[in-house]
């Protein structure tokens, strides 16, 4: 009796948490819990189970629903306990204190009447209490900010997305392959309920906006890397393409909501992100290490005289537009994106083309600063050798115990997603480095034995009290040179000699 007992005042205390939030209305609380009995497989509400409830937040949300996914998996409701189904259930329970796509819609467009700050803190908010965007998973992230020559970097190991076990990887292949939603991005996961190798999207909101007279949806990542982090995507199911219309879009979007800066991947692989099949921007309430980044070169384009540009100091090598005339900075853009895609510099070891295959790409963000708008445009090229297989202008091997995964949108900004098996790796390597530990000779830390070694005679003194920081700062540096190793033009004379030359070009 005791377990049924609890899963009635868990069921109020749901309720109480939907209400706090807003997510439910008062002359809502009664359907809900019946709702709530009803996915249960409960008849009835017991009597005087109610509790007073602690405030609305992530970690009370999180032992609320830990709670309840140990009850459905006991009474038969859930077919396994792992995280993959654990998953599946909770986005299942939190559907039910969900308003309906149309109610969130209009209630967002109500408030960006007023201001589009107002609409997006709302429409945040909910996507956090929804529990779409797990709080309680993401503050486990470990951030930090890295101090460099070229401005302070962020840094994050992500420990957010959970580490699916090898019986949920195992049935996640053995599912039945489905093209609907055909991927992650698509319109179709709302109030989807997901499936072993798809997420559950109950929970999840869509914004509909008009970009560039197309339908376009709104919506915040789930695993925002930054505050306000955003994605902006096209309602059709069209692959990445960075051209002219790309550039419009930006702007649009910025217009409309002037707060946010938006931008894209680049469209060609290594130096795309992860999901080049469905067009789509990334955006937020945020300023990275680039945009704070001075221009310390200008120049001017003919014909486009009254579009101020410049070289930003910055490891990748970024061309910065800035004026009052979007349509203006976007024809220069349109000029530098052909210019760029056809150039070649063998000196600069710079290839448009091998064998027909196209290399040369840009990395897009606009924002709005003061009155005038401005677009930096990252100059990408994708080229392999025998020397670098994963790609010329990508990390380079010796980085690889750190960052080997592809630099994208968010990394070129100025933000480091590392992969979560640093955090492990680090606290060992503290405890090695203090204990003079034979770091070479360990399986785990010997990939990260001869950057210790390079970077150990710059501190003379290195004890418990300042390793972690130690640590965190030369990560820092790492990888403040996988950004140089992805700048098509290195930071030295001869090439930015070079990037003048493409830049004379113009």
């Amino acid at each position: 009796m005791e377990k049924d007992m609890s899963i009635y005042s868990n069921i109020r205390a749901l309720v109480t948490y939907g209400l706090d939030t807003g997510l439910v209305e008062k002359e809502d609380e009664i359907f809900t819990v019946n709702r709530l009995l009803e996915l249960f497989k409960l008849d009835e509400m017991e009597e005087g189970t109610g509790e007073e409830a602690p405030k609305a937040d992530g970690a009370y949300l999180e032992k609320i629903l830990g709670e309840m996914l140990d009850y459905a998996y006991e009474a038969g409701l859930m077919p396994e306990n792992d995280i993959t189904h654990r998953d599946l259930f909770d986005t299942k329970i939190m559907s039910m204190l969900m308003p309906r796509p149309g109610e969130v819609i209009r209630k967002f467009q109500e408030l960006y009447e007023k201001s589009p700050e107002e609409a997006t803190d709302y429409f945040y908010k909910l996507s956090q209490d929804s529990d779409y965007i797990r709080r309680y998973r993401i503050v486990k992230d470990q951030k930090w900010v890295a101090p460099t020559k070229y401005g302070d970097l962020d840094v994050t190991i992500n420990l957010s997305k959970p580490e699916k076990d090898p019986k949920a990887i195992a049935a996640a292949k053995l599912a039945k392959q489905s093209g609907y939603p055909k991927c992650l991005l698509c319109m179709e996961n709302v109030g989807y309920a997901g499936r072993v190798n798809h997420p559950a999207r109950q929970n999840h909101r869509i914004i509909p906006v008009t970009i560039q007279d197309s339908r376009w949806g709104f919506q915040y990542s789930p695993y925002v890397y930054y505050n306000e982090h955003c994605i902006v995507f096209n309602g059709e199911h069209v692959p990445m393409k960075i051209e002219h219309g790309t550039f419009c879009k930006l702007f649009d979007f910025v217009k409309q909501f002037p707060h946010y800066f938006v931008g894209s991947n680049a469209d060609l692989p290594i130096v795309g992100g992860s999901i080049l099949s469905h067009d789509h921007f990334q955006g937020g309430n945020y300023e990275f290490a680039m945009a704070k980044a001075p221009v310390e070169r200008t120049f001017t384009v003919k014909g486009y005289e009254e579009v101020e540009a410049g070289i930003v100091n910055w490891p990748m090598s970024v061309i910065r537009l800035s004026g009052d005339d979007t349509e203006r900075i976007i024809a220069l853009a349109d000029h530098i994106l052909e210019a760029w895609r056809e150039y070649t510099d063998e000196e600069a070891f710079i290839y448009a083309y091998t064998d027909g295959e196209p290399h040369n790409t840009i990395t897009p963000i606009a924002r709005k600063r003061g009155s005038k708008y401005e677009l930096d445009l990252v100059l990408r090229n994708n080229i392999t050798t025998e020397e670098h297989p994963l790609g010329v202008y990508h990390p380079h091997a010796k980085l690889h115990h750190i960052k080997k995964e592809n630099i994208g949108l968010i990394e070129v900004m100025g933000l480091a997603v590392l992969p979560a098996r640093l955090k492990g790796e680090m606290e060992q390597l503290a405890e090695a480095i203090l204990a003079g530990g034979d770091i070479r000779g360990d399986e785990t830390l010997e990939k990260h034995a001869d950057w210790v070694e390079e970077f150990l005679p710059k501190y003379e003194k290195i004890d418990a009290e300042n390793v972690h920081d130690i640590l965190r700062t030369e990560i820092g540096f790492v990888f403040m040179q996988v950004l140089e190793d992805a700048g098509v033009y290195k930071r030295t004379k001869e090439g930015q000699d070079a990037f003048m030359r493409f830049v004379e070009r113009l």
